[in-house]
């Protein structure tokens, strides 16, 4: 968006377009929510088996099902950020997600966990990524990658950030008090930079023509008609087999690696490293994008996460995961960027929510299913190597899907 065509927000002696005011507000409550609603589950998972009484599967089955919900409500939730923007929204959602961390604080039963974390989902979809880029994307025409990367960097310290902070509450405060505090650090700086910061981009704001007819500065295609077009399809099936592939990795990498050798501690910190790399990853995008096109930029990250995942069955042979740290982690990090910045350039803006919501719906689901899936897929081919080949080749195919279905796309996918 150029300075013209957005209100400016006086600072100093300069103008700032009110677009990156937005950015700013974001990338800070992204973080936060993130950190503490996000990441606190795994910081708090042990106290909680013991306090609870429950095995880890039990208790972890519960994140999984706030994950299903959110998935299922990105839809209408893009739906209703397209017609009435992001601020009523993103508010409730932080007042719910600070009603529901106080009441994590407090269960006493698994069946409380789950009852907490399924509306949970509904306090993720409305706060986390998604209402987050429908938001940023009406307010940008131009430099919107550069927007969506300051977003997605900032916000990719989150868990640098807040886990070393959780684990410091546990151990002085048990988890408890941990997850109160924690609550109202979330209530203190995420409430009020969404009710009083957002607001609805000029250009998205509805207007009526001389005939009578609803206008809109801002162009794009509807989710129907997006629905009707093969490329909508193609980046839904591709972004459901990434974050799957990812998911399963993120949880069976450990096993995998303490099978072959390598300590707990090292292969834990195999996962750390690779969540490090997505932030040169991101930084990589916007150059990488601008020379390749968005097109082939997303088809590149597909296939160098099938390149990540190749390289886990030759490990042995290697002899370092070094590589794979690198190639994975970096192709994960541009992941997250190329589906909102593909979806916008295909499909435009003005409906950007509900069609995004709508492949969140898969790509989230994949997320909450790929280690249960990869468990199964382990069962059903008898070894991980046949596992992570499998899913190398599903990058690689939905690698070429792209390139072929975007091929006659105008602003390539």
């Amino acid at each position: 968006m150029t300075p013209a065509s957005a209100p400016l927000l006086r600072i100093g002696t300069g103008h700032v377009a009110y677009g990156w005011v937005i950015v700013i507000a974001l990338s800070i409550t992204e973080t936060v929510t993130w950190g503490i609603i996000y990441y606190g589950f795994p910081v708090f998972l042990r106290p909680m088996e013991q306090d609870l009484g429950a095995s880890r599967v039990a208790i972890t089955a519960a994140f999984s099902v706030g994950l299903g919900v959110a998935a299922l409500a990105a839809l209408p939730v893009g739906r209703w950020i397209d017609r009435h923007g992001g601020r009523g929204l993103m508010t409730v959602g932080s007042c719910l997600a600070t009603a529901l961390t106080l009441a994590w604080a407090r269960v006493e039963s698994v069946t409380a966990l789950y009852a907490v974390w399924l509306l949970m989902g509904l306090a993720m979809a409305a706060t986390l990524y998604e209402p987050a880029f429908a938001v940023v994307v009406t307010w940008f025409t131009r430099g919107r990658d550069r927007a969506l990367l300051t977003v997605t960097l900032v916000a990719g310290f989150a868990s640098t950030i807040f886990m070393p902070i959780e684990a410091w509450l546990l151990t002085r405060v048990g988890w408890r008090a941990a997850l109160t505090i924690l609550a109202v650090v979330l209530a203190v700086i995420t409430i009020p930079i969404h009710a009083l910061v957002l607001r609805r981009s000029p250009r998205a704001t509805p207007a009526r023509d001389d005939a009578g007819a609803t206008t809109s500065a801002v162009p794009g295609v509807t989710l129907g008609q997006a629905a009707r077009t093969l490329v909508f399809w193609v980046l839904a099936g591709a972004f459901f087999v990434s974050n799957f592939a990812t998911a399963a990795v993120s949880v069976h990498l450990i096993p995998y690696l303490v099978d072959r050798g390598y300590t707990a501690t090292l292969a834990a910190a195999t996962i750390g490293w690779m969540g490090a790399m997505q932030v040169p990853g991101r930084l990589l995008f916007v150059p990488i994008s601008a020379r390749l096109g968005a097109r082939w930029m997303v088809a590149s990250v597909f296939f160098g996460q099938a390149v990540g995942m190749g390289q886990l069955p030759l490990v042995a042979l290697i002899g370092t995961t070094l590589p794979f740290i690198v190639v994975m982690g970096a192709s994960n990090g541009m992941s997250t960027l190329s589906r909102a910045t593909s979806l916008a350039q295909v499909f435009g803006a003005r409906h950007y929510g509900a069609i995004s919501g709508a492949v969140a719906l898969g790509a989230n689901g994949a997320r909450a299913i790929g280690p249960v899936g990869a468990s199964l897929l382990l069962v059903g081919l008898g070894a991980y190597p046949a596992v992570f080949w499998t899913m190398a080749a599903s990058l690689v195919l939905a690698s070429l899907a792209v390139l072929i279905a975007g091929a006659g796309v105008e602003g390539e996918a």
